[in-house]
């Protein structure tokens, strides 16, 4: 028999051409299966991406990758600036000021961490504040006693722009000896709303005004250092510690991300292994399917020998069904898992504006929405181990296929 000859045989047991409507039935019941497995695995894994996506480019683009701190407040902080710079994977190195208070407004009382920022630097304005307007921040920089507020703290507290509140700062030296509690009467100037964690205890400020509330007298408390490099980041600081005098110690945002970034890529790998589980009985499913539609043509498997087919060519028909049931699955499946991927997120909109809740919130999860990113290479990998499972199952039945005798199958069918 040509390849023709037997493609056209294995199309017409496959889709519904002429008779044969169990064949048709299987067949269609095996594709169902399989396209159901692969989008579901295709959204999950986008949606995965998405929060990976979101945890580099969104929450490390606010958090420092490496922190340079010191026994004692930096007071020369621009030469030491300099020097961490020099380094050929820092791309940014930036002061900054913390401590922490009390935010009052009425009754309503908030801590959070304050962070002071050189509005000078306008790198790192734009990137630190990029969630904000030009106007915004204009009015930040241009404002001595500006406050820009995250949004959770800020809803938790009932404050809007342009609303004044005072702020509570424990009293300390240089020294780091007790001293009298300092008050400021700040204005709030923005609201940061980045859709992060970091929304719910945000509180940025000048940096003169944060060294004189936390007693540095204009010095600093650290350096935010910035690495093209983010997994290089224990040996980046080791680098840069031994370029600096005694005294300097480095933090990296894998000592206070690095469980959130392991958990997710954990979350990933095992949903993945669950999924491709499910592709698996897909596969078990094609396997079963076509040893029926051999049970059920087996005259039929007879007759093409009498007529001069080999084992060969009866094997090939059934190998060739289960590519097609695989190339249609996998063609389906990954239309339907890209565009489930692109309606997600708008779906979980909708839901939460139905239900008025929050599936999401930045309370208990990184951020407050649902992430997608969809990626080709994952399309690629899902379908073509799909293909080549089902490919794969389909060997057990062409093989009994082939071994059926003719003579025995016809003389039961007599």
């Amino acid at each position: 028999m040509s390849f023709v000859e037997i493609s056209r045989i294995a199309l017409r047991y496959t889709f519904a051409f002429g008779r044969g409507h169990l064949s048709t039935f299987l067949s269609s019941l095996s594709m169902l299966g399989l396209v159901l497995a692969i989008g579901l695995l295709i959204i999950v894994l986008s949606v995965m991406n998405g929060f990976d996506k979101e945890m580099r480019e969104r929450i490390l683009a606010l958090v420092p990758h490496v922190t340079v701190y010191s026994h004692q407040p930096i007071v020369d902080w621009r030469e030491q600036a300099q020097t961490l710079a020099r380094h050929p994977d820092v791309v940014e190195v930036t002061p900054f000021t913390q401590f922490d208070a009390l935010f009052m407004r009425g009754t309503d009382i908030e801590t959070a961490r304050g962070i002071g920022l050189d509005t000078q630097d306008h790198a790192a304005i734009e990137r630190l504040l990029r969630h904000l307007s030009a106007t915004d921040i204009t009015a930040f920089a241009q404002q001595p006693d500006g406050l820009i507020l995250g949004i959770g703290i800020a809803d938790r507290l009932g404050v809007r722009v342009g609303e004044q509140l005072t702020l509570i700062v424990p009293g300390a030296s240089r020294a780091s000896r007790p001293g009298a509690a300092r008050f400021e009467t700040l204005q709030l100037t923005a609201v940061l709303d980045t859709g992060t964690e970091l929304d719910q205890g945000a509180a940025l400020v000048h940096l003169q005004l944060a060294s004189r509330l936390a007693g540095l007298d204009g010095a600093v408390s650290g350096l935010r250092v910035v690495t093209d490099k983010l997994f290089d980041v224990s040996r980046i600081g080791w680098e840069l510690i031994n370029n600096l005098p005694p005294g300097y110690y480095t933090t990296n945002w894998m000592m206070t991300h690095g469980n959130l970034y392991a958990a997710i890529q954990l979350s990933r790998d095992l949903v993945s292994i669950l999924l491709f589980s499910i592709i698996g009985v897909a596969a078990f499913n094609v396997v079963s399917s076509l040893v029926l539609v051999v049970f059920d043509k087996q005259g039929n498997i007879a007759i093409l020998r009498t007529l001069g087919a080999s084992g060969g060519d009866i094997a090939w028909i059934f190998v060739l069904q289960g590519a097609m049931i695989g190339v249609v699955g996998v063609v389906l499946g990954s239309l339907l898992g890209a565009a489930g991927s692109m309606a997600v997120p708008g779906l979980v909109g909708w839901l939460e504006r139905l239900l008025d809740m929050r599936f999401l919130n930045t309370d208990v999860y990184p951020v407050s929405f649902l992430p997608v990113d969809l990626l080709l290479r994952d399309v690629l990998m899902v379908g073509g181990i799909a293909f080549a499972m089902c490919v794969v199952a389909a060997i057990y039945p062409a093989r009994r296929a082939a071994a059926l005798a003719p003579a025995q199958v016809l003389n039961q069918d007599g």
